[in-house]
């Protein structure tokens, strides 16, 4: 009898059956003569049965490691944690340039200063050193309240080596929140700048677990001395870093299975729900998300994108990983762009909201240029789209006339752009590539999945998709039966995306009954987000499962999809569509781009007193609606879809005024309320023109 196991050996046989999809990747699968009918030479993805004693196939995997996820990086399987991976690096990259910022010491901003691999190692021995000297027993949670800077890795990395659990506390969540994820993650240490040291001060006395608060940014006397009675001790970041160098301690190791940080969701909607992340997510995620990709100590990396967000926490774990070199923004978006200048990164991770802008701003640029050089730039535009279409090298020459001063807007050197957190328009992905050169990719991720859950393959050239499962994740699509979503739809199979692997979350902190609702008994993790697949294992978000809404009539509205649309109109900087089942039509809040809108009115000779006299005349609003209306017709929106009435504001939708989380999505019960009036405004004149209509 055959001793191979009864699971092995079905393995296997499902390896000799393994379809490979269609696509137009080579592929990593051999041909089996005796499954001719199951087998294609070429795709992104593999699918298998869900369970070996049934025979559906439903189940898609990466065809770069179809038969075992992958859990570790394949080059260095002796990387099991975050500490693993940052000691590797210390040693493999000890003199290359690691963290930089622009951020003097006086609060002066020049040229970018550098630390290197090896002093950022011996930071974060004295930092962790330091906790322990004021007694902060091992598996402590340690908040990290503040935006990004060299210090918030230099803290991260601390808790890595002495088995401290970090817990990023979002310095937009407002007090209340903070409140309520300190107490709920029994936070022990706080770090915090000057600016938010008197807020935590005034409300000590409701965040009893805290024993340590560390200034970063702080000098020594200008931190207040609180009485023993308050049982916690106010130092500087350079105190404690001085402190632990004093009274240095041997690391303390996590294991793979460790929690290496508590990751707070915003959410939409409710109480900020703690992720639970361990050592083995992080290297499982980033190991297979790069298994493709090859950076090098050259590269450089902006970091802007929220610390305390899946999306820049993956990144840090892989720019350890390749040693590449990470700049800090100054800490203020509005100064991203002169940050790019001075720092020329060769990577760049952004979200779509940011590309959408610079779509416009390049497409309004040109336009307003007119005459020789917008038919200039729609030449070159159209030369390099043709020649990269049919897999061809465009002339340098169109670089040269065109496109490298669009390139320096990002500082010039950038040669992989990254869009993820929610869906990249294809033509303004197909837009970045031309514009920017490099490769542009998109993926798709969250939270719960220690961020990729999907990214497109180096070499798909098609856009409007997230691409193949990552090799560290299994992905099936389950039915929705009230949205009319099954597997059996035609002519590729659609449902809820359920994903498994190495890369899920543990569950939410101290909430199991949430953990049951996304986490089922084998293991799936469900997602919320609809999905199909495209010929070539290619996977496309289509819906969200929460957030649509039915109109009167009965139509299904997925709003996101449509403010995706109408963000490209020159007018609209940001988007807010509302419908709800007592109304027939659409209609949306728009936050105007007040540059374009100057300029507009300036052509059309109106005078006005102030911005928020435009956004009241009709004629304005008509014009906006209309050149939305011609955005929407473009992109071959639904007629239910289309919005039918508009109030224009000058506010921006931001962290600031809760309308915004901090991967900047829409919060929308909160952007229902605070524009209830307006909402309801424009549906009562809606209701007055049908009815002036009705008795024409």
């Amino acid at each position: 009898m055959d001793p191979t196991p009864v699971a092995e050996r079905r393995l296997r046989t499902i390896h000799t059956h393994l379809i490979a999809t269609a696509g137009d990747s080579p592929s990593h699968l051999r041909s089996n003569p005796t499954a001719a009918e199951f087998a294609s030479e070429q795709g992104y993805s593999v699918v298998l049965p869900e369970k070996l004693h049934t025979g559906k196939w439903n189940v898609f995997r990466s065809a770069r490691s179809p038969l075992q996820l992958v859990s570790r990086f394949p080059d260095n399987p002796e990387i099991g944690t975050l500490h693993d991976n940052f000691v590797r690096s210390v040693d493999t990259f000890r003199d290359y340039k690691y963290l930089g910022t622009r951020i003097r010491v006086d609060g002066t901003v020049g040229e970018y200063k550098w630390m290197t691999y090896g002093e950022v190692g011996t930071a974060r021995s004295a930092i962790g050193s330091g906790l322990i000297y004021y007694g902060v027993p091992k598996g402590s949670c340690i908040g990290l309240y503040f935006v990004n800077r060299p210090e918030w890795m230099i803290v991260d990395h601390a808790c890595s080596a002495y088995s401290y659990i970090s817990v990023p506390l979002y310095d937009t969540l407002g007090p209340d929140a903070v409140k309520y994820i300190v107490n709920h993650a029994v936070v022990q240490v706080i770090f915090c700048v000057s600016e938010t040291l008197n807020s935590l001060l005034s409300y000590l006395s409701d965040i009893p677990t805290v024993r340590l608060i560390v200034v970063v940014g702080g000098m020594d006397d200008q931190i207040p001395s609180l009485p023993a009675s308050a049982g916690v001790q106010v130092v500087t970041y350079t105190k404690l870093l001085s402190q632990g160098r004093s009274n240095l301690q041997p690391f303390c190791p996590p294991k793979p299975d460790d929690i290496a940080t508590i990751c707070y969701t915003s959410g939409t909607t409710g109480t900020p729900k703690g992720a639970v992340l361990t050592h083995g997510n992080f290297i499982a995620s980033v190991a297979g998300a790069t298994m493709d990709e090859k950076f090098n100590p050259s590269d450089v990396y902006i970091s802007y994108l929220p610390l305390a967000h899946i999306y820049e926490r993956a990144n840090q774990v892989m720019t350890v990983y390749f040693g590449i070199a990470v700049g800090f923004y100054q800490g203020d978006n509005m100064k991203l762009m002169d940050d790019l200048v001075a720092l020329r990164p060769t990577i760049f991770c952004s979200v779509p909201r940011l590309y959408n802008r610079i779509y416009a701003g390049i497409i309004n640029a040109v336009k307003t240029s007119g005459g020789l050089k917008e038919r200039l730039f729609n030449a070159a535009y159209n030369a390099k789209r043709q020649a990269l279409l049919h897999g061809k090298n465009p002339s340098p020459m169109w670089d040269r006339l065109v496109f490298n001063k669009i390139k320096e807007r990002l500082g010039g050197r950038v040669r992989l752009i990254v869009s993820g957190a929610s869906p990249l328009s294809p033509d303004v992905m197909e837009f970045l590539k031309i514009c920017f050169g490099g490769r542009v990719t998109e993926g798709y991720g969250m939270t719960e999945s220690t961020c990729v859950i999907s990214c497109i393959d180096v070499g798909d050239k098609l856009g409007g998709h997230v691409g193949s499962p990552n090799p560290a994740c299994e992905i099936k699509l389950v039915d929705v039966p009230e949205m009319n979503y099954t597997s059996d739809d035609q002519p590729n199979p659609r449902g809820e995306i359920c994903v498994r692997g190495p890369i899920i979350f543990q569950g939410y902190h101290k909430d199991e009954a949430q953990t049951r609702e996304v986490i089922d008994e084998e293991g799936w993790l469900h997602t919320g987000d609809i999905g199909t697949w495209l010929p070539g294992g290619r996977l496309k978000i289509i819906d969200r499962k929460k957030n649509i809404f039915k109109l009167a009539q009965g139509e299904y509205i997925a709003p996101e999809k449509i403010e995706n649309v109408y963000v490209k109109c020159k007018f609209v900087a940001q988007c807010f569509v509302y419908g709800d089942s007592l109304n027939s039509s659409l209609v949306a809040i728009i936050s105007v781009d007040h540059d374009v809108l100057k300029a507009w009115a300036a052509s059309e000779g109106i005078t006005y007193n102030d911005l928020a006299q435009l956004c009241n005349d009709p004629k304005v609003k008509a014009a906006v609606l209309a050149e939305m209306d011609a955005v929407g017709r473009e992109a071959r929106l639904r007629g239910f879809e289309f919005v039918k009435a508009i109030t224009l504001v000058l506010e921006p939708f931001t962290m600031e005024n809760g309308l915004l989380t901090p991967t900047f999505k829409i919060k929308r019960p909160q952007a229902k309320e605070y524009f209830a009036k307006a909402i309801s405004d424009m549906y009562s004149e809606l209701s007055r023109t049908d009815l002036s209509q009705k008795t024409l």
